[in-house]
C-alpha cells in the first residue's frame, strides 16, 4: 500500500476545501489580517479556488492547478504584491487558526503548518 499523502490525511478534496474556505473566512473576519485581506480582490472566490487547486497538488493530491494553469510559478505570481514580514505573518495567522479549528491529529496540523510557514516566508519580496 502506498503511503498516505498529506492531502489524504486532510480528508481529500472535502477536507481541503473546508480548510481553504475557513482560511478565507478568517481573513475576512480578523482585524489583524486587514493588511493581507486588502491585497486580495473583494470577491475571494477565485482566490479560494486557486489556492484549493494549488494545495491539492502541493499536498499530494490531484495536480489541479498545474492541469489548468501550468506550473504554479508561485513566487513570480506573487511579485506584484508587496509581501513583507507583516503580510506573511497575517497569512500564517489565518491558516494557523483554520488548521487549529479543522485539522487533527496535532501531528498532521503541525506538518501542514510547517509547510505553510516555509512557503509563506518564501513569498516575501520585501524585508519589512
Amino acid at each position: 500500500m502506498d503511503k498516505e499523502t498529506l492531502y489524504d490525511q486532510l480528508g481529500g478534496a472535502t477536507g481541503l476545501r473546508a480548510l481553504v474556505n475557513r482560511f478565507y473566512e478568517l481573513m475576512n473576519e480578523l482585524p489583524e489580517a486587514k493588511g493581507i485581506r486588502q491585497l486580495h480582490p473583494p470577491d475571494l472566490s477565485d482566490s479560494a479556488n486557486k489556492l484549493f487547486m494549488f494545495l491539492s497538488g502541493f499536498l499530494g493530491g490531484p495536480p489541479l492547478y498545474v492541469n489548468e494553469h501550468g506550473h504554479p510559478r508561485l513566487r513570480a505570481r506573487h511579485l506584484p504584491f508587496p509581501i513583507g514580514v507583516s503580510e506573511r505573518d497575517q497569512w500564517v495567522l489565518c491558516m494557523e487558526k483554520a488548521l487549529h479549528e479543522l485539522v487533527s491529529p496535532e501531528s498532521l496540523r503541525l506538518s501542514l503548518l510547517t509547510y505553510f510557514k516555509r512557503t509563506a516566508d518564501h513569498m516575501r519580496n520585501r524585508d519589512l
